[in-house]
């Protein structure tokens, strides 16, 4: 069992953009024995209803969306550089088909609040979630954002309590 420690979110000085962004994560929710997970590039984190938050949108396509779904904890997973392959493959094969965190050799691992993360994630952020909702186009303010829809399949968005931020010893 990986040795995880527990920081409070004010203490998390990683830069969000960044770790989100261009470093990438997999959104994890489910139990050790029936899990699914997701690499995702967008996301959020900040303070709502004077929670700190952490904000994902998943397409209702993407199996791990039906784990979010039936589940009230998911997670955030980040990795060094060197898993960036796994996270790339994680992205592209459906969990419905492959055992695709067993093709890329990560281990689902309990945290110690009970979320799901990975023995060798770096960085693990646990999320209750508190709020969900799907983007409606009619909402949309940039006409651009639309191309990001060819198939009409609107992320649903989940806003999540950070509960838990642990870092890898």
């Amino acid at each position: 069992m990986k040795d995880w420690k527990q920081i409070n979110p004010e203490e998390l000085t990683d830069n969000v953009f960044k770790l989100i962004g261009k470093d990438w994560m997999l959104i994890t929710a489910g139990k050790q024995d029936d899990f699914n997970t997701m690499t995702a590039s967008w996301g959020g984190m900040g303070v709502l209803w004077h929670k700190p938050v952490a904000t994902v949108y998943i397409r209702p396509t993407r199996y791990t969306n039906e784990f979010v779904e039936k589940n009230e904890i998911f997670t955030l997973s980040f990795f060094e550089d060197k898993y960036r392959d796994a996270l790339t493959i994680c992205g592209t094969i459906s969990g419905r088909d492959e055992d695709k965190t067993a093709i890329v050799g990560l281990h689902g691992e309990p945290l110690p609040d009970g979320g799901l993360s990975y023995r060798e994630a770096r960085l693990a952020i646990s999320c209750r979630k508190m709020y969900q909702d799907t983007f409606k186009p009619e909402n949309f303010l940039d006409s651009g954002i639309e191309r990001n829809y060819p198939k009409k399949d609107y992320h649903n968005i989940y806003i999540g309590e950070i509960t838990g931020i642990f870092l890898a010893q």
